[in-house]
């Protein structure tokens, strides 16, 4: 840093000079005080009063960044209480006393002892006192005074920033507003024009220019292009002394780029393009690429491609890749080589965003020419129709031909072509077709309830080329045919009540058919004609595809006739005509005064011969008992037949033999005979043992005899003495169990198998005074016995 000391120096000197020359107290002025301190004493209570202050100094200047070889004088302390005499001593304190600023404690003269820098610290503030050095006290007040630094040029200007990144839209006017940049000093700028700043523009001309005073750069040509060139460095320098010499300067790079306003229109880098495209290209198949050049960027430079004209307008489309501006041309529809073998379309390509200030500049669009070849491929066989539908009769004959189908070969060459069944499609093989003509035809027979429809599939290939071959879809439609009779919907469990009236209806019918005639169902009922006129009931046709059957008579008999077979005849009205005749079973039941089936069991032909149900019940609990007798019969007879319970006389196993066989009850005198247990002699004197069988035949010894009315219970305790002792008993522990219930109870049986043995003609007429819940019992045995039959 080159710092100019001139006309500071000059300064100094003069101001000093006039301290020197004019006596302190003669300076009075509001700026620099001169008079004495006041002083206020106090003399033994006595008012105070004002003292002059004896100080000859006020204020002092120092330049800084002295560079001198001695240390640099700031001025001398000096008080009219000094008589020379050296009496005095003068002390200073306060901002870098000591070490900025030292002071001679004899003559007071204060120099500075550092090189001081105003930037760091511009004002000093100093105390002084004045001591007398036999008593040490202050000869005057203690009293503050200041030292300034004075600024010298000693810095240059700085920028805010090392580096500036700023932008302009390309062919802006003259004077557009670019960027501000700013540069300050450290200097005092109050003092002189060391911090006045001026800048100017080093690098960057004639395309920019910068304000000198604001440090605005601005452009300084008009229609710069962003596509010649995009990016400008420019140098700003900053100096201060008001840019004279001698004046300090700093400098910032500013990089400045051209932003791109969509002032160019796209270009086809050629006129004319040529594409091939084989003709059995499927749809949508991309064709080839072309792009227009746009040298501006981004959404400038995005377009938009579409055919203009040609005579392939309608056969190819373009489509645009957003992602690359390219134009995509496409099929659009089916090419055939044989009809026509080259087209032409005029592409444009045209900015979708373009600008309203440059359209003066032109279109912003291009044209091109594209020429497309159609190339010959060997095609397979087209056929006539993209599907066939064809109907046929279900009763179609096996062999008949029900359709034709029919291909050609689009190439020029024609081949010849067959065809043949898809069998994926015709896994029964009903349908079979000639390879030569394409007529289908059926090899089985038809039938429409269990199949409707039948959809196969028909390939039609070249002859002289296999690889050349297509599919198309053929929907059979098999055709009603009346050949199904109508029958009966359901089986009808219909009832007759015995006490019917003639007219009453007991059943509604209806049919069922499975064929679909194309004007529907429509049915008719009729007695079979070897029964025109039945005596028992009436067929009623409701025209409506159902029947009524009416009662003729007035009250059926189950004793007469328990069930009556009635045959209908049904017919549709379709052709030909087809009929079934139907039987309807009708059950004779016993009905409630309201209609409601009671019974149609054949009980009604046992009540002729004045059973009552509770007889009847009686006589089947009868049977079943008997039944489970024979059973239990059988069942002891094979028990006698079975083995020893032990076979080897060695086999000592402890055996216990266990006899379920449960008593009939109290009732029950042929089960058991307890008269048995009460005399023993009636006992057989050769019974031998069941559980096994004796080799000899052991002479059974007599007991002592027992009178009749032994009791029960000494009678089992002398039994079991006697096994005990007896010598025939097998060497195995044996189980022999007496039980004896006791004597008969004074209630009577509740057992209904008695009741056959009451009067059938018991009077059951108290029944009907126990009120609603016994009214059905009442009704069945208290009725009279035309009720009840």
């Amino acid at each position: 840093m080159r710092t100019y000391h001139c006309l500071p120096l000059f300064i100094w000197t003069y101001m000093f000079h006039t301290i020197d020359a004019i006596p302190f107290q003669e300076k009075a002025n509001s700026d620099l005080p001169s008079e004495r301190i006041v002083g206020l004493t106090q003399d033994d209570g006595k008012t105070l009063h004002r003292t002059k202050r004896g100080w000859m100094w006020n204020q002092f200047f120092l330049l800084e960044e002295y560079t001198g070889t001695d240390t640099q004088y700031v001025g001398k302390l000096h008080t009219d209480q000094d008589k020379g005499d050296g009496n005095l001593k003068y002390i200073l304190t306060g901002d870098g006393a000591g070490s900025l600023f030292v002071i001679d404690e004899n003559t007071g003269d204060i120099h500075a002892a550092k090189k001081l820098d105003r930037e760091e610290k511009s004002l000093y503030v100093l105390r002084a006192k004045a001591i007398d050095r036999k008593t040490g006290r202050q000869v005057e007040p203690e009293s503050e005074f200041i030292i300034k630094i004075h600024d010298i040029n000693d810095n240059e200007p700085k920028f805010t920033k090392d580096l500036y990144t700023a932008s302009v839209p390309e062919m802006s006017g003259v004077g557009t507003s670019v960027i501000q940049v700013t540069a300050t000093d450290a200097d005092d700028a109050n003092y002189g024009n060391s911090a006045k700043v001026v800048y100017s523009i080093l690098q960057g001309q004639p395309y920019f220019s910068v304000d000198p005073e604001s440090g605005i750069i601005k452009t300084a040509l008009p229609d710069m292009s962003r596509e010649n060139r995009e990016q400008y460095q420019v140098v700003i320098q900053a100096k201060d002394m008001g840019g004279q010499m001698g004046g300090l300067s700093g400098t910032t790079t500013v990089n400045i780029t051209l932003t791109d306003v969509n002032n160019n229109p796209p270009r086809f880098p050629q006129s004319t393009y040529q594409f091939y495209s084989p003709e059995s290209v499927p749809l949508g198949t991309h064709l080839g690429r072309i792009k227009a050049n746009d040298p501006d960027v981004g959404e400038n430079a995005e377009m938009e491609y579409s055919i203009a004209e040609g005579d392939g307008a309608d056969m190819f489309d373009v489509i645009t890749d957003k992602d690359t501006q390219e134009g995509i041309i496409t099929v659009k529809q089916n090419l055939d080589y044989e009809n026509k073998m080259l087209y032409t379309l005029k592409v444009d390509a045209s900015n979708t965003h373009p600008d309203p200030r440059f359209l003066y500049l032109g279109p912003f669009k291009d044209t091109a020419v594209v020429k497309i070849s159609v190339e010959d491929m060997d095609e397979p066989p087209v056929f006539s129709k993209i599907f066939y539908l064809i109907e046929v009769d279900e009763d179609v004959k096996e062999g008949s031909i029900i359709g034709q189908v029919t291909a050609y070969d689009p190439d020029a060459i024609n081949n010849l072509i067959k065809y043949s069944v898809d069998r994926h499609s015709d896994m029964d093989r009903i349908f079979s077709i000639h390879s030569e003509n394409g007529s289908i035809f059926t090899l089985k027979p038809l039938d429409r309830e269990s199949t409707p429809w039948h959809n196969i599939t028909i390939t039609a290939t070249e002859i002289n080329n296999s690889k050349q071959s297509s599919r198309i879809p053929v929907f059979i439609r098999i055709l009603d045919i009346n050949d199904h009779a109508p029958e009966l919907a359901m089986y009808y469990e219909t009832f007759v009540c015995e006490n019917a009236k003639p007219g009453q209806l007991i059943q509604t019918v209806s049919v069922m058919d499975k064929d679909d005639p194309p004007r529907g169902h429509k049915f008719f009922f009729e007695p079979v004609p070897e029964f025109p006129l039945n005596p028992n009931f009436t067929i009623v046709d409701n025209k409506d595809n159902t029947a009524g059957i009416m009662t003729r008579k007035d009250g059926y008999s189950r004793n007469k006739m328990s069930t009556y077979l009635l045959p209908i005849l049904i017919f549709d009205n379709d052709y030909p005509i087809q009929s079934s005749t139907g039987t309807l079973t009708i059950r004779v039941c016993a009905c409630d005064n309201q209609g409601n089936m009671q019974s149609c069991n054949a009980e009604a032909l046992v009540l002729s011969a004045g059973l009552s149900t509770g007889a009847l019940i009686a006589i089947l609990l009868c049977v079943v008992i008997l039944l489970v007798l024979v059973v239990l019969f059988v069942a002891l007879k094979r028990q006698r037949k079975k083995e020893p319970l032990i076979i080897s006389k060695d086999d000592v196993r402890d055996n216990i033999v266990t006899y379920n066989d449960e008593g009939g009850g109290e009732e029950d005198t042929q089960a058991f005979d307890i008269g048995t247990l009460r005399n023993p002699e009636a006992r057989e004197d050769s019974k031998f043992r069941r559980d096994v069988m004796p080799e000899t035949i052991f002479q059974i010894r007599r007991t002592v005899p027992l009178w009749e009315n032994i009791d029960v219970q000494d009678f089992i305790h002398r039994r079991l003495k006697e096994n005990d002792s007896d010598p025939s008993a097998p060497p195995y522990d044996s189980l022999a169990t007496y039980a004896y219930e006791g004597n008969d109870s004074i209630a009577d049986s509740l057992s209904s198998l008695e009741s056959p043995t009451v009067d059938c003609n018991q009077d059951y007429g108290y029944l009907s005074d126990w009120g609603p819940r016994f009214k059905k019992l009442a009704d069945m045995y208290g009725g009279d016995d035309s009720d009840r039959d």
